[in-house]
């Protein structure tokens, strides 16, 4: 939850932290409550109600939301042969294989996301100390390793998003920015819970998502009623 300027302070004066809101009530209050001059996202912090003691419960997965924010972003891919020459007619930025791998090594080149042939994981299993830390390393649930080299570009173009549990069982994303419409915003938080809800495993008594906030990048985070959403 971000903490407020005495300048937010002033905006939110009205707002009581410890009330439960309906979607659309609290997303007027932060648009209309924005101060920064550049364009904020709209965030989410969801609550789960795992064992975090259980690695097996963590959740990470990824999704298209149905309006979705596509970024530019810096592909490397590693493929040789047939899929090297299809990585690069989609779009991709880098594609290689040991020449590649040296200069991800280096640190000579910027990227955003990682791809991998199932046949170069071998080759790639190096770079676990410079990936992981980041979150980039190649995973065949994100669907990042694959030989489907077409369709994995393609979803990250059109606005792919992970979303993973953190050590105390939250997850913390984006489902849009403050200028999308209240309804489209309303529909991917609800695309997004319905997702993690799918994911709920059988052993989780009472309610799987305990809590669910939602927040601007510079603005307060808002306690929703669930209910309202799913």
């Amino acid at each position: 939850m971000n903490k407020l300027s005495k300048k937010s302070n002033k905006k939110y004066y009205k707002f009581n932290k410890n009330k439960t809101y309906k979607f659309d009530y609290a997303i007027d209050i932060l648009k209309k409550n924005t101060i920064s001059s550049f364009l904020e996202s709209v965030d989410v912090s969801i609550n789960l109600n795992i064992d975090k003691n259980k690695t097996k419960n963590n959740i990470n997965n990824f999704i298209i939301l149905p309006y979705n924010i596509k970024k530019k972003l810096k592909i490397v891919v590693f493929a040789q042969g047939k899929n090297a020459d299809l990585a690069k007619k989609c779009g991709a930025d880098f594609v290689g294989m040991e020449d590649l791998l040296e200069l991800i090594k280096k640190d000579e080149i910027k990227y955003d996301v990682v791809i991998a042939t199932p046949d170069s994981v071998k080759l790639i299993k190096s770079l676990g100390p410079i990936l992981g830390p980041k979150g980039l390393m190649p995973n065949s649930k994100l669907d990042t390793i694959t030989n489907n080299i077409k369709s994995s570009i393609k979803n990250i173009k059109n606005g792919k998003i992970q979303y993973k549990s953190d050590k105390n069982g939250i997850i913390n994303t984006t489902i849009g920015k403050i200028n999308f419409k209240n309804y489209e915003l309303k529909e991917n938080l609800k695309f997004l819970l319905s997702d993690i809800q799918k994911l709920k495993y059988n052993k989780n008594k009472g309610n799987f998502l305990k809590k669910v906030y939602l927040s601007t990048t510079m603005g307060i985070a808002i306690n929703l009623i669930i209910s309202n959403i799913i």
